[in-house]
């Protein structure tokens, strides 16, 4: 920029960072309008990003880290830990490089890539402030949905915040034990800790909270565990969203068969527990959460 004085030139080299992610990887489903995107970092790593165009929206999925440290056992983004948190602007570039590569503006977003978004809480919070924002995408907190495996004192400081934006949480077992067993960040809060943070966020926000329960054939899938749900959510302003499992290489879950899965949200409903069934999207192209990034990488 050789309009402006070599001395202003020089006090911003010193202040500031000019970051771009690179397009590394772009996968179309030719089942429906899914699109993968493996971006590249300035220091060479490596992140994926998922575009799902519906007929009234598109939804973008976004990345918060490189890995991810939860352990989730059905994840294929945990595999190797954490490798580091991405910034503000990092997690922002995601969208903007999807819009730009699809001149299409992008209307909902959901934090549920790799990585938890409440275990990079203070850049999470920069990026919800510059996604917003009218000067930057203008993107209503009503149309963000974050996802978190249930950090209890995180939810409790999100809530604090009070944005009305989505707020979905990972139970996937409503017993602390086989919770543990899934996810071992269940061994850090118990799960009458993380459901009273759902209802404290529900009061500080007004907003539902999503309950997503991935189903393991054979490991919590059983009507014992439905009626548990049951009990554990009877009068909470919140919705059941189940998520048949992916199947991943070094894991051997299975998913149910349709059947069982609909007989399982046929029980929740009955109890007056409302429950979607997730659609899966962009199967075909390594869909789910880290199963591109790592064969990629492999």
């Amino acid at each position: 920029m050789n309009n402006i004085p070599k001395s202003l030139r020089e006090k911003l080299r010193q202040v500031s960072y000019i970051g771009n992610l690179k397009k590394e990887l772009v996968l179309e489903s030719k089942i429906d309008k899914t699109k993968k995107y493996l971006f590249e970092l300035n220091d060479k790593n490596i992140i994926e990003t998922v575009m799902m165009e519906y007929e009234d929206r598109i939804t973008v999925c976004i990345s918060n880290q490189v890995g991810c440290r939860m352990g989730c056992n059905f994840c294929a983004s945990t595999l190797e830990g954490l490798i580091r948190n991405l910034e503000p602007w990092e997690i922002l570039d995601q969208i903007i490089k999807i819009q730009e590569d699809n001149n299409k503006r992008v209307s909902n977003l959901v934090l549920m890539g790799s990585g938890e978004p409440l275990d990079n809480f203070s850049n999470t919070k920069k990026f919800l402030e510059l996604v917003n924002d009218k000067n930057g995408l203008n993107i209503g907190y009503r149309h963000i949905t974050l996802s978190t495996c249930g950090i209890a004192p995180k939810m409790i400081e999100l809530a604090d915040l009070e944005l009305p934006i989505n707020l979905a949480l990972s139970l996937h077992s409503p017993y602390d034990d086989k919770r543990q067993e899934i996810m071992p960040v269940a061994k850090a809060y118990k799960i009458e800790e993380i459901i009273n943070a759902c209802k404290y966020y529900i009061k500080k926000t007004n907003r539902r909270v999503t309950i997503e329960y991935s189903l393991i054939k054979g490991v919590n899938d059983s009507e014992k565990e439905a009626r548990e749900i049951i009990r554990l959510l009877k009068g909470m302003l919140c919705h059941v969203n189940l998520i048949p499992v992916n199947n991943v290489e070094e894991r051997n879950y299975e998913r149910p068969d349709k059947a069982h899965i609909y007989k399982f949200k046929d029980i929740l409903e009955k109890a007056h527990i409302p429950t979607t069934v997730r659609i899966s999207m962009g199967s075909d192209i390594g869909g789910a959460c880290g199963q591109l990034r790592k064969g990629y990488k492999k």
